[in-house]
């Protein structure tokens, strides 16, 4: 079930400083993983490397037998990645993710055996295990939600930290200027300098912890110019957005439906009276200045005080049942034409 999640304030998703940088230091890192998936119903692989992989594995278990003896499809080898979270502990679960790399032709429900997940550097960081729920448009890639276990921890020790460097998702010397300065304005001292056009360093209040410091500093509001984002999470089918995004006038056709955005030469009263009859009506009167706008989508029309914006653009879509990857290419194909002022995140 696709959920869409509508902030409907400006207030609430106004832009602030965590939203355009990260904090050096504080990210996620990669894992890798070679594994075996095993209890396939006839549609694993039967590549050499698989089956040399079974060979070992049953040799560990003081099983010898040839290559050559095993003829099983119940059984496809996997590369395992995962996201080692900042901060992880020992004993936390994340979610991982399920590749197969031979001719398998799927491996949903199939059971992972355990992996040992690596980091760049060689070091063993996490152990995987689980049941493998398969993508329903790619059988042979999948996920085991908390399906890794963390071993070993990252050494990084914020609470030792005098200071924060702040490093811009984009190369700006506008935006590292307005950190700065919005930064010394919130604490009424220079502790923020922007040492480039990408990076910011700032000093703690001696009196003050690092991670209290680091919730202020990050939710320091910033200037509207910022551009708002909308992101898309794939895996959760969840679209978060502002109501205060606008999408100026565009059409785009496609199989099963058709979107419009466009100012109308009604006048407000003449908008009122068209109103009564004409479809699925959601909201109020819309008006762009001093002429009304309407969003169509096949026989849902979606009315708004001010002008159309994301938010009632998807729930249209939603009103009409449209499919998840209908609604992210539409949205996708409006940001390419221009006529959406926002930055479009997807996470996968």
């Amino acid at each position: 079930m696709l959920a869409i999640i509508l902030l409907l304030t400006s207030s609430i998703f106004a832009q602030t400083i965590k939203d355009i940088s990260n904090v050096v230091g504080i990210r996620d890192n990669q894992l890798i993983g070679y594994g075996l998936v095993v209890g396939l119903a006839g549609t694993g692989d039967k590549s050499q490397f698989t089956m040399q992989s079974l060979q070992n594995l049953l040799r560990n278990s003081y099983i010898k037998i040839p290559t050559s003896s095993i003829k099983s499809k119940n059984i496809a080898a996997v590369m395992v990645t995962a996201k080692l979270p900042p901060f992880a502990r020992q004993g936390d679960k994340i979610k991982i993710k399920v590749s197969a790399i031979g001719d398998a032709k799927s491996i949903d429900h199939g059971q992972l055996l355990l992996t040992q997940l690596k980091g760049v550097d060689g070091n063993v960081y996490a152990l995987g295990q689980g049941t493998v729920v398969a993508d329903l448009k790619n059988l042979t890639t999948g996920f085991i939600y908390n399906g890794a276990t963390i071993e070993n921890e990252v050494d990084f020790k914020l609470g030792d930290e005098e200071e924060i460097t702040l490093s811009l998702f984009k190369n700006s010397a506008k935006h590292a200027d307005i950190i700065e300065r919005k930064v010394n304005e919130r604490f009424g001292k220079r502790l923020a300098r922007a040492i480039d056009t990408r990076t910011i360093k700032i000093k703690k209040p001696p009196t003050m912890s690092i991670v209290k410091f680091l919730s202020i500093v990050q939710n320091i509001q910033l200037d509207d110019s910022f551009k708002k984002k909308i992101i898309i999470d794939m895996n959760r089918e969840i679209i978060i957005a502002g109501a205060d995004i606008k999408i100026d006038p565009v059409t785009v056709t496609r199989d099963n439906f058709t979107l419009r955005v466009k100012k109308s030469a009604l006048n407000e009263e003449e908008w009122n009276d068209r109103a009564v009859n004409r479809g699925v009506d959601i909201g109020d009167d819309v008006k762009v200045g001093n002429n009304p706008a309407e969003v169509n989508i096949d026989n849902a029309l979606i009315n708004t005080k001010s002008a159309p914006t994301v938010s009632d653009l998807m729930r249209a879509m939603k009103v009409m049942k449209l499919p998840i990857t209908d609604i992210i290419e539409t949205i996708k194909l409006i940001k390419d034409l221009g006529s959406i002022n926002a930055e479009v995140e997807i996470r996968g």
